[in-house]
């Protein structure tokens, strides 16, 4: 698949709605939608707090999953310029302002001014998050390291699952809690 090829195949409507199937919507909207539904964000923060993995790689592996994309194996390796790339916008940006707002936890209960200067930052870390999901868009929409799901691949939780530095249980589960959440069963199911 060239990168045309994806662009057209990744390209997202100009509005959307609940209906919209999750392989319609930009990364981001995606990420929204997907980071809402009951026990991603605690596997995503589990996956982050407890196995140092990053919550936004996290959700473009879904999102590619969810268009039946999968990153090539060689952006597995810890040391892909995309991974070097990343962690250094997340080092520099987005972690300084998750510790300040984490830090502003409790004071922000008692103070009103301290809870306002605690929603400022976290809208700020909100807005770092999102240009992460836009560059990881981006790569993605060019086609860089990206490759069609085959039949012969692993489930979404097994590909992840090699992005685990020492896989624990508790990880593993909440692998599989993004897979079965992915695409979770209609009613009629």
């Amino acid at each position: 698949m060239n990168s045309t090829e994806l662009r057209r195949h990744l390209r997202a409507p100009n509005g959307h709605d609940d209906a919209t199937p999750p392989w319609r919507l930009s990364l981001w909207d995606f990420a929204l939608a997907f980071y809402a539904r009951p026990g991603i964000e605690a596997a995503c923060l589990t996956l982050q707090d407890g196995a140092g993995l990053d919550v936004n790689a996290l959700l473009w592996a879904c999102w590619l999953d969810a268009h039946d994309l999968t990153p090539e194996a060689e952006l597995a390796n810890d040391d892909h310029p995309l991974w070097t790339e990343l962690r250094a916008w997340q080092r520099e940006i987005t972690l300084p302002l998750r510790r300040q707002r984490r830090a502003l936890k409790k004071q922000a209960l008692a103070n009103p001014a301290i809870a306002e200067l605690r929603e400022t930052i976290k809208h700020a870390e909100l807005l770092s998050e999102r240009e992460a999901l836009a560059r990881l868009e981006a790569i993605a929409s060019a086609g860089q390291g990206i490759r069609p799901l085959g039949e012969g691949d692993p489930g979404l939780a097994r590909r992840l699952g090699a992005w685990l530095p020492a896989p624990t249980f508790p990880h593993l589960r909440a692998l599989c809690r993004l897979q079965a959440r992915l695409d979770p069963p209609t009613p009629s199911d």
